[in-house]
């Protein structure tokens, strides 16, 4: 089984309100990319990582990475831009067959145990799937006006994180297809999903959690350093 992976590091930060982009803020050490990036190479099933970086990077070089596997690629406006670009530069190398895990530049803390659990239980999958955790809170619907129209069953309400695995082919496909949509998937499986086809759940620990604002830095440093005494 080969399996390749791809990070999509393009995004500028914006909304993070930070002067770098938030990838490259440092934790416990090192910059977050390097740290999600690492997670990936403690696996040897990998047999590259493809970094998709935006054209006017200026922190990338600085990284230490350490590795032949690591490749980068530019990508584009959006996700799907960069996830395509990455596909496509595999192309003529990657087997159809083959599996690709997209996993986000800024989730560092995926474990070990998680991403073993992934390639168990999908690699008998025709389509993939991708890690998840169950949602705890009570989820309320609510209007443009934020007053609560109903309460969502959480039952049947998973939270996506990433990697997330698919079918070389099968993606690209699926990839092509949300390119030319105004209102493209925000993740791989809604790609997935929306040519038909039912990725599974494989559920994950809640650490593997996104960095969406300043709020999470500090969590993130206690689970990093967590799993590094474990």
């Amino acid at each position: 089984m080969r399996i390749w992976a791809i990070v999509p590091a393009a995004g500028i930060g914006h909304r993070f309100g930070s002067m770098i982009p938030k990838q490259y803020l440092n934790i416990c050490g090192a910059p977050i990319l390097l740290h999600s990036i690492n997670c990936l190479l403690r696996f040897d099933e990998f047999v590259k990582v493809i970094v998709v970086l935006h054209p006017d990077d200026k922190y990338w070089n600085d990284l230490d990475i350490g590795s032949s596997r690591v490749e980068t690629v530019i990508g584009g406006d959006e996700r799907v831009d960069s996830v395509l670009n990455a596909l496509k530069s595999l192309e003529g190398i990657a087997g159809g067959n083959d599996w690709v895990a997209v996993h986000d530049a800024v989730r560092p803390c995926l474990s070990y145990q998680d991403l073993r659990k992934l390639m168990s239980q999908l690699q008998n999958e025709e389509v993939g799937g991708l890690l998840a955790s169950p949602i705890a809170d009570t989820l309320k619907k609510v209007n443009n006006r934020l007053e609560i129209m109903k309460t969502v069953d959480r039952d049947q309400v998973w939270s996506a994180m990433t990697p997330q695995m698919f079918r070389y082919s099968l993606l690209k496909e699926a990839i092509s297809r949300q390119k030319k949509l105004r209102t493209p998937a925000t993740d791989e499986a809604g790609a997935i999903e929306a040519i038909g086809l039912k990725p599974r759940i494989v559920q994950g620990e809640k650490t593997n959690i996104k960095i969406t604002d300043a709020t999470d830095l500090a969590l993130v440093e206690q689970i990093i350093l967590s799993q590094a005494r474990t």
